[in-house]
């Protein structure tokens, strides 16, 4: 009888337990649920397990050290004879004592135990620095956890001396000499060495700091002729003379001798000291440092440059002359001409809206551009993606069955041809999302049930009352979720704790709308997916859908970054390192995630490769139709030409001047653009990032033209194509000139306008093309008539001298006598 209350009492106790836990940390199951149904279970224990791993592991050496020492002093005490034990040295007080001091000293650690895993997983890169020629993985890896690691021992080392040193000095006093035992005089002074030597070996991290220097900006980063040649020195001095004085006054303490010693030491320690931090001495090496400014630091603004360059890619990228045509004839003009994105996406978006939002509850959440073989021909496309929009709604259908089971989900895509111009209407290849388009394009599954819409919350499919979506454009149908997404909803206990996780009790209270194959669809925005999994990539502002005959899918890029490179510069004081390690590809159906390694070489990637195995694949077992439709990233892109529009000059005395600045040409609102453009050594077309470059200090003119390689075979490839300093070529300002001097034209926007029409001139695109620079500006058209949906009526194109307007870009050429040939 006895022992079945027990048992009772132990299933209560337990039961109690887990009720405290689930109300507690609802959270903690809703995350083990989500991860396993992604396929992420183990990888999330991992992650769990390595933090408690480096937490447990901080914790215990810091408990051994603190109950060693204790432990020590402690058995000193009581084998001496005449002396009272302190009662800081009895084991029920220094036990739990230690215990007290290790948690706050591993916590530092233990908030940097990603960082920790990365040191002991991370490999060397094979790249070494030019200073002190460390493998660059030291410094991405080792250096900021040694430099984290040395101020936490220090700081335990030094406080547990101050402990001891009083807990010896009053034990001393209950002794007839009152003085320190031999035990305690040994044992403080290896505690005193043990911190000469490790603030010592902080006077090492100091020199490997020195990389990380600002002090030479703005005229570059790093160490200059200052550091390396005074401080770098006073730093080897330091350390030197600091480990002296220590061994020094050890000695002193010991022996009575060495007094002399000690302060010719010390005294020449702190005057090192002194002349590092004294403005005066420093004024006068930097005047000794400026007398032949440019010749001195010539090798440090050349490791800078190098650094910089490594650390952006920027050492990757191919410079070349463009090459001017005297013709003015362009050859298969026609697969560039119709590849021409014609459209701002701001007013594309607005279209889109007007024309095939299809329904209220549907909503664009941004327009991208992409390349697809359609009708055996390579065209550019707009593509947006219709997702769900419950501020659409009116307020009599925005209730909570309405919310989280009728209206689930966004439905298909728009895809438009990039050149739509003048009074034709436009041609979708993928429209009204209604299975079958103008380019027969189909798509088996169009729903989406996760992408960029920030209305979703959480969502239960499939149910008993349907979910709507569109059968045609008048008409509605109810269809049920068949995708293994989200986390199955059947269970009690789930209903429970999906109730306290989302703060709705009418989750556990739902009943007959719902059924045994019901799931619960959370973290359906992609961003939010993909930061909860891996937090420690950052990811890139743009993610793009992929339409394939299976369905629509995201892909995400994501980098890895650091702030530890050697001699590079941080791009705005965040990162100085970035690499686009990963391809992330979601699917919009089910929420199934992908993580692709896209840049093998990168060691950070590598490390965590190690650290997570499983999570990351090679990039070659990517899907063929998504791999095809991955482009360079426009964050990136962007991020490398910011530090190239100085970094391109290698010249150290050009850099040290910055006599050739450049700055991105402004095309407003974007700096760069995707084109497609005939490669240089073919007819073919090609999908390309670009971006045109200016003088910094003048937009007059123009210094290059950028590309960034999209397709498979030339993926990555930056080339620089520089223009000519003797013959300018113009930029926009000029341009813009050009275009409003001519009568033409002005004539030609008067008459829209004088018809009611409201006149809009986009963005300026330049396209260089076989050999000849061209200027393209469409001018949209919104009439007062309802709807008013702006129309892509005129196209400018200017060339050097001249700009003429028509309804197409052909029409514009043959104005200006740019003859085309098409192929036979």
């Amino acid at each position: 009888m006895q022992k079945k209350r027990w048992l009772l009492y132990s299933i209560l106790l337990i039961a109690a337990v887990g009720i405290t836990l689930c109300v507690l940390f609802p959270g903690f199951f809703a995350d083990i649920w989500w991860f396993k149904s992604l396929g992420y279970e183990t990888y999330f224990w991992l992650r769990l397990l390595y933090r408690y791993i480096v937490f447990t592991a901080a914790t215990l050496i810091f408990f051994l050290f603190f109950f060693f020492n204790f432990w020590t002093a402690s058995k000193s005490a009581g084998s001496e004879t005449g002396r009272s034990r302190s009662f800081l040295l009895k084991p029920k007080i220094y036990i739990p004592f230690s215990i007290l001091l290790s948690v706050p000293m591993a916590f530092p650690i233990t908030t940097k135990w990603e960082q920790a895993l990365l040191c002991v997983f991370g490999q060397n890169s094979g790249i070494y620095d030019p200073v002190y020629g460390k493998d660059i993985s030291y410094y991405l890896f080792s250096f900021p956890v040694h430099s984290l690691v040395q101020k936490e021992i220090l700081a335990a080392f030094s406080f547990l001396f101050l402990i001891l040193t009083i807990t010896y000095w009053f034990r001393s006093r209950s002794s007839a000499d009152r003085r320190f035992s031999a035990g305690a005089k040994i044992h403080l002074t290896l505690l005193m060495l043990l911190i000469f030597l490790i603030q010592a070996y902080g006077y090492r991290l100091q020199q490997i700091a020195l990389l990380y220097i600002d002090r030479n900006q703005p005229a570059f980063f790093g160490p200059g002729t200052m550091e390396m040649e005074f401080f770098l020195p006073l730093i080897w001095g330091s350390l030197s003379l600091f480990t002296a004085t220590g061994l020094s006054f050890i000695l002193l303490i010991n022996t009575r001798k060495g007094l002399k010693a000690f302060f010719i030491f010390g005294f020449c320690f702190l005057l090192t000291l002194a002349i590092r931090e004294s403005p005066i001495l420093r004024k006068l090496a930097e005047d000794t440092v400026r007398s032949d400014n440019i010749v001195k630091e010539k090798p440090f603004i050349a490791n800078s440059i190098a650094g910089t360059s490594a650390a952006f890619g920027l050492d990757r990228i191919k410079i070349a002359d463009y090459p001017a045509n005297q013709s003015l004839h362009i050859k298969n003009s026609d697969k560039i001409v119709e590849n021409i994105p014609l459209w701002d996406k701001a007013l594309l978006k607005e279209v889109y809206t007007q024309q095939q939002g299809i329904r209220p509850f549907y909503a664009f959440t941004g327009i991208d551009t992409d390349r697809y073989i359609i009708n055996n021909a390579y065209r550019q496309v707009y593509i947006a993606v219709r997702e769900l929009n419950l501020d659409g709604l009116p307020e009599s259908q925005r209730g909570w069955l309405d919310i989280h089971l009728r209206y689930s989900h966004g439905y298909a895509a728009v895809m438009r041809p990039a050149a739509i111009t003048g009074e034709k209407p436009p041609t979708d290849f993928i429209q009204d999302g209604i299975l079958t388009s103008a380019g027969e394009f189909e798509i088996r599954q169009p729903r989406v049930y996760y992408g960029l819409s920030k209305a979703y919350t959480y969502t239960l499919v499939p149910n008993t009352i349907g979910e709507t979506e569109p059968s045609d454009k008048d008409s509605d149908k109810k269809i049920h979720y068949a995708g293994q997404g989200g986390v199955p909803f059947s269970s009690l206990f789930r209903k429970l704790l999906f109730a306290l996780y989302f703060k709705d009790e009418r989750l556990f209270f739902i009943q007959q709308q719902i059924g045994e194959n019901t799931r619960i669809l959370f973290r359906q925005n992609i961003t939010e997916q993909i930061q909860r999994i891996t937090p420690f990539f950052v990811l890139d502002r743009n993610p793009y859908p992929v339409i394939s005959e299976e369905g629509i899918f995201w892909v995400q890029d994501a980098y890895t970054v650091s702030d530890r490179y050697p001699l590079a510069e941080p791009y705005k004081g965040r990162f100085n390192y970035i690499r686009n390690s990963v391809k992330i590809v979601v699917n919009a159906y089910n929420g199934k995630i992908d993580y692709y390694i896209a840049a093998p070489d990168d060691p950070i990637i590598r490390a965590y490769g190690r650290i997570y195995p499983g999570l990351l694949k090679p990039l070659e077992d990517m899907p063929s139709e998504i791999r095809s439709h991955l482009r360079y990233p426009q964050d990136l892109f962007e991020i490398q030409m910011n530090m190239y529009a100085r970094y391109h000059q290698k010249d150290a005395e050009n850099f040290f001047r910055n006599t050739d600045l450049w700055d991105f040409a402004e095309t407003a609102p974007e700096k760069s653009s995707y084109l497609t453009l005939p490669r240089h050594d073919s007819d073919q077309p090609e999908f390309v990032l670009s971006a045109a470059m200016k003088p910094a200090i003048s937009a007059d003119s123009l210094s290059a033209f950028v590309f960034a390689g999209c397709d498979k075979e030339r993926y990555g490839e930056i080339t620089v194509f520089q223009f000519s300093k003797e013959k300018q070529v113009p930029g926009i300002s000029r341009i813009n000139s050009l275009i409003e001097g001519n009568p033409d034209i002005a004539q030609e926007l008067l008459l829209s306008e004088k018809s009611g029409g409201k006149v809009k001139r986009g963005s300026m695109i330049i396209l260089p093309i076989e050999g000849i620079i061209l200027y393209i500006q469409p001018v949209y058209v919104t009439m007062p008539e309802e709807p008013s949906i702006p129309r892509l009526k005129h196209v400018i194109v200017g060339t050097r001298d001249s700009a003429a307007v028509a309804g197409s870009v052909e029409e514009a050429l043959q104005k200006l006598g740019i003859g085309i040939e098409k192929p036979r």
